[in-house]
């Protein structure tokens, strides 16, 4: 189980709670790129992609750290589709 900095347990179901809770914010990635999304169902919309990152693709980057949290550094080691924005909401919420 993935953990947050606090130590505590992050889920997808939490996670996922957490982003839909965050909506329309402005999150930043690692080359202080600003970004803003929405959530429709399963699915994120980021204003700079025109395609979608699933909940799904989500989960993977959480396997992804609760397997190897030690070589998870940045957006390229997590290797899933839109790492960058991924990574970027990850650490905002305290997960990296």
């Amino acid at each position: 189980m993935a953990k947050d900095k606090n130590g505590n347990e992050i889920t997808i179901d939490t996670l996922w709670t957490m982003l839909v809770q965050h909506q329309n914010e402005t999150f930043y990635t690692a080359k202080k790129l600003p970004f803003t999304y929405t959530i429709k169902g399963g699915e994120m919309f980021i204003d700079r992609r025109s395609k979608s990152l699933t909940r799904s693709t989500f989960q993977k980057a959480l396997q992804k750290l609760e397997a190897d949290q030690e070589h998870i550094t940045g957006p390229k080691s997590l290797n899933v589709f839109g790492a960058p924005y991924i990574w970027a909401l990850l650490k905002a919420f305290f997960v990296v």
